[in-house]
């Protein structure tokens, strides 16, 4: 029986585990079909398709997904039109929370976007109302692996760049919206293909929660990025490390 009930579990862990990849792959998919519309087919001449496409390989998706998804797209009947939408909100212990999303029905995301703030301690709030709290940048993220920290900023002041933040999980590179393209292009010279490259909301600030709101707040964002629709949420809380071991014991 105890092997059986292993198995089981082996198996259910690895549903779980298909399950989310193939969300994942669904929202990257669709970034692709978004870009390739409105950018079109050439990756070197569309710098979003570009970031799309990168993200698709880092999640190691098939090529023949992505090609397919920019054929559908480019040729102009596909019978799906996303919508770009953004939702802004406050989250439990104030923490500002913003929501982006690509949508073919604007009243079903808003639905559920406002239904999990309201589950979780949060208030789903006009467009505006948070966003002043944030910097638009370009992102560029590389392992810990590409280089060590000083070779790091001296790859991204050369090429640009107005931040570097290194540390055990790797190197996050920050530049202004209008200059992320020459930016990323710059590092690859340098640095090789970024693991992650995209436009990003940056705290100003941010807003040290409590246990009990933590808990309530990192479920909240789950919820949030689990939605189909949902590509990308960004708050400003910070949570200590004493609490984030505790939460996770």
């Amino acid at each position: 029986m105890a092997g059986h009930s292993q198995f089981k579990n082996i198996m259910h862990r690895k549903g779980a585990q298909d399950a989310k990849r193939a969300k994942i792959f669904a929202k990257l998919i669709r970034e692709v079909a978004v870009a390739a519309k409105l950018g079109g087919s050439d990756p070197d001449a569309n710098p979003r398709l570009r970031s799309a496409v990168a993200a698709c390989r880092q999640a190691n998706m098939p090529k023949d997904n992505i090609d397919r998804a920019v054929k559908k797209a480019s040729g102009g009947d596909d019978g799906e039109n996303y919508e770009e939408v953004r939702y802004e909100g406050y989250g439990p212990g104030g923490v500002a929370v913003i929501v982006e999303a690509l949508t073919d029905n604007r009243n079903r995301t808003a639905s559920d976007v406002r239904a999990a703030f309201s589950k979780h301690g949060g208030t789903l709030a006009e467009t505006g109302a948070v966003s002043f709290m944030f910097d638009r940048v370009g992102m560029i993220h590389y392992p810990a692996g590409a280089g060590d920290s000083d070779a790091v900023f001296e790859a991204a002041l050369e090429a640009g760049a107005e931040d570097v933040t290194s540390g055990d999980e790797g190197h996050d590179i920050y530049c202004l919206p209008d200059d992320f393209n020459t930016v990323r292009e710059a590092l690859e010279g340098g640095l090789g293909e970024a693991e992650t490259a995209r436009l990003d909301w940056r705290p100003q600030n941010t807003v040290d929660v409590d246990e009990g709101q933590a808990q309530t707040l990192l479920k909240l964002l789950d919820v949030l990025e689990d939605s189909d629709d949902v590509q990308r949420v960004a708050a400003n809380f910070e949570i200590s490390d004493d609490v984030m071991e505790r939460l996770s014991a």
